[in-house]
């Protein structure tokens, strides 16, 4: 299967607008086809059609799902005001905006997949291990998704019946007969779009955007009507506040909340070459990210908290699942509302979750492994995980799996950055990346230094994320590592990109001829 732009058909009007590297390989001699496949190779010009309106509608449509609204609702649980928690969550993706602008470069540059730019730094082998890494975590996210989609199916055949349904609760895996086949059946509606290709996600995509910024519009206003206002929760004070039950305690709560919401796009951050290589432009993709990302952000936060203080006053409590509330609305409203749910679902979690992990796992083994069969190993993964488990608490949710992936992540951004701009200087030998016998090569394929980097940068959060993970196993950790931890992604990147900048100075481990201003040394 060839790659396609998502949002977009290719124009071959726009090909001589800017100039771009052709694909430098295609079956000659020297691809080597454990690198190499159609779904891998370079973007050509005629498929370069993106512009800045499209990563802003592609945003958009991946912010506006189930997950990022609750966001906000840790926080507000959690002790936060209603706009303490609105300002970390936007100031969170303006951070995370920061690499994800940094390595999308390397995609409009060179018009390649994140799976392959690893390799410049990791080697044409080692970039399988960040690649597995990155691929796992949307495998969890994808799993994560469709968990609430089977439950909003859950709801709505409730709400249909009448009363709830399901029963006991199923040894081993902690939800009802009724709550896994819902799930089961949200998870073959996305498994049809797998079949069916990229061409189907693209038309999906295109048609819902636009639907959920009217739906958040009918949202506020609905609740204005049925609550004659926005209600309390926006005028509750912080719980840090002097006075509150919290008082003197708001950093401690802080650093580990915008650690985790920097942790919520940190996958995204890494493989976002995989939509960049489509850019007509660097500016339409800066642009469009930078209106696409942070700002709506911050609005889906402000609406989740304002919808979320009306329904104190509609039903008596804070409901920040917008399932539940799905659920108590009356007549076709609650139909119409759920229906929107499950495209918004099914929208996200393809554009977001699939994309990269079916790129990341065909990169595994190119000869075998299609970005089509990519898909279907992500949608495999994802049900094993049983992603339930890992939304049951907030506590798991934020400091458990949030937390815990960004620790692993920020390490990878960390190498791919500094080799990218100040080993490289942003000049890459495509043809190269696609070969094992080049200078991407280093030591069979593995570049020590990255492996190194990558290792130090994570082991420092090791021993805070068990004793979050485990903490009746590890009960004794010290606080420093708990400390450190809350930082999980901020300091492993650092560390990452200074040990990795002084290992690729040291001629011991710096056997792969780094490109520098477009010459070898």
């Amino acid at each position: 299967m060839s790659a396609k732009v998502i949002g977009s058909s290719p124009d071959p009007t726009n090909a001589t607008v800017a100039i771009y590297p052709e694909p430098p390989v295609t079956h000659e001699p020297n691809a080597n086809p454990n690198l190499w496949n159609a779904d891998l190779a370079p973007t050509t010009a005629a498929q370069r059609t993106w512009r800045w309106y499209h990563f802003a509608a592609l945003w958009v449509g991946m912010v506006m799902c189930i997950p990022a609204y609750t966001l906000s609702a840790s926080l507000v649980e959690g002790g936060m005001s209603a706009w303490q928690a609105v300002g970390t969550v936007f100031l969170a993706n303006a951070i995370v905006l920061v690499p994800m602008l940094a390595i999308g470069h390397a995609g409009t540059k060179y018009g390649i997949p994140y799976a392959v730019l690893a390799r410049a730094s990791f080697g044409t082998s080692g970039a399988k291990l960040p690649a597995l890494m990155r691929a796992i975590v949307a495998c969890g996210w994808y799993g994560i998704q469709t968990w609430f989609g089977g439950q909003m199916i859950y709801t709505l055949l409730g709400v249909l019946m009448g009363h709830e349904i399901g029963g006991d609760k199923i040894a081993g895996l902690g939800i009802n007969g009724a709550q896994l086949a819902c799930f089961l059946a949200f998870w073959a509606i996305q498994f049809w779009y797998i079949v069916h290709g990229m061409d189907s996600i693209r038309k999906l995509e295109t048609y819902t955007a636009p639907l959920k910024i009217a739906i958040c519009f009918v949202l506020l206003w609905w609740v204005n009507e049925k609550a004659g206002g926005f209600g309390p929760l926006l005028d509750q004070p912080s719980a840090f506040a002097p006075g509150g039950a919290k008082a003197g305690q708001f950093w401690t709560a802080f650093w580990p909340s915008l650690t985790a919401m920097v942790g919520f796009w940190a996958t995204l951050a890494l493989n976002i070459p995989d939509f960049t290589r489509f850019a007509h432009s660097q500016k339409d993709q800066i642009v469009g990210q930078s209106v696409g990302l942070p700002v709506p952000m911050g609005l889906l936060a402000a609406l989740a908290v304002i919808v979320t203080s009306a329904t104190v006053v509609l039903y008596g409590k804070a409901i920040w699942d917008p399932v539940d509330l799905a659920a108590r609305m009356t007549g076709v409203a609650v139909l119409v509302a759920l229906v929107v749910l499950l495209v918004d679902t099914v929208s996200v979690n393809l554009a977001a979750n699939l994309v990269g992990p079916a790129y990341d796992f065909s990169a595994l083994a190119p000869k075998t492994i299609s970005y089509r069969t990519g898909g279907f190993i992500t949608a495999g993964i994802a049900l094993a995980m049983m992603p339930w488990k890992l939304l049951e608490t907030t506590q798991g949710y934020i400091f458990t799996w949030l937390i815990g992936y960004s620790a692993l992540l920020g390490p990878i951004a960390g190498v791919l950055i500094v080799d990218y701009y100040f080993v490289r200087k942003t000049e890459l030998q495509v043809a190269e990346l696609y070969r094992d016998n080049g200078i991407y090569s280093y030591r069979n394929g593995w570049n020590l230094a990255a492996i190194a980097a990558f290792a130090v940068g994570v082991a420092p959060n090791v021993p805070g994320f068990l004793n979050a993970a485990f903490p009746a196993a590890f009960p004794t950790v010290s606080d420093l590592f708990k400390t450190i931890y809350t930082y999980a992604w901020f300091v492993g990147i650092a560390i990452s990109a200074i040990v990795y900048g002084a290992l690729m100075r040291a001629p011991a481990l710096d056997t792969a001829t780094p490109v520098l201003n477009g010459e070898t040394r």
